[in-house]
């Protein structure tokens, strides 16, 4: 039997960590934003009437609640998105994607993730069922599988906030 390098496994996960890190800094440097920041704005484009509460944004992110509110903080100073008060409840307040925020979501390219998310549904079942297995087994190994994680392939740390 033929033994395995499992070096090689080690490599390819830094190949992959690595694309992402390019990806995330070339987003930041030409368009100022962050891909959590990116994430957010393109939920709230999606969402009827463009809005969201932080709760929905935090689900959605599947982030803590401080993080989300350092990237809607940001994203509020940019003038990307405002905080809006609840018609009749002023406790909740709504958080809207404005023009400019839209904006900058029709100049930024397909990213990795939408490439991968279209490659990965072009799969038969057995080989998606496959794929996920041996990166749930990864996430085991590796004691990750309590970590805060975006829908989305990104570098930034939601420990650190660095969005």
């Amino acid at each position: 039997m033929e033994e395995i390098d499992y070096s090689d496994i080690l490599v390819s996960l830094r190949k992959i960590i690595r694309s992402i890190n390019l990806e995330s800094k070339q987003i930041e440097k030409e368009h100022g934003i962050s891909i959590p920041q990116l994430l957010c704005l393109s939920y709230l484009n999606k969402r009827p009437d463009f809005r969201a509460t932080s709760t929905e944004l935090k689900n959605f992110l599947n982030l803590n609640a401080s993080t989300v509110t350092g990237i809607v903080s940001r994203l509020e100073k940019k003038g990307m998105l405002a905080r809006l008060p609840k018609a009749g409840d002023k406790r909740v307040s709504y958080i809207v994607i404005t023009s400019k925020g839209a904006e900058i979501i029709e100049k930024i390219p397909p990213l990795m993730h939408d490439k991968l998310s279209a490659k990965l549904k072009q799969l038969p079942a057995s080989k998606l069922r496959d794929i996920q297995s041996a990166v749930h087994l990864l996430i085991e190994f590796m004691d990750a599988g309590n970590l805060d994680a975006s829908p989305m392939i990104t570098m930034q740390d939601p420990v650190d906030s660095v969005d």
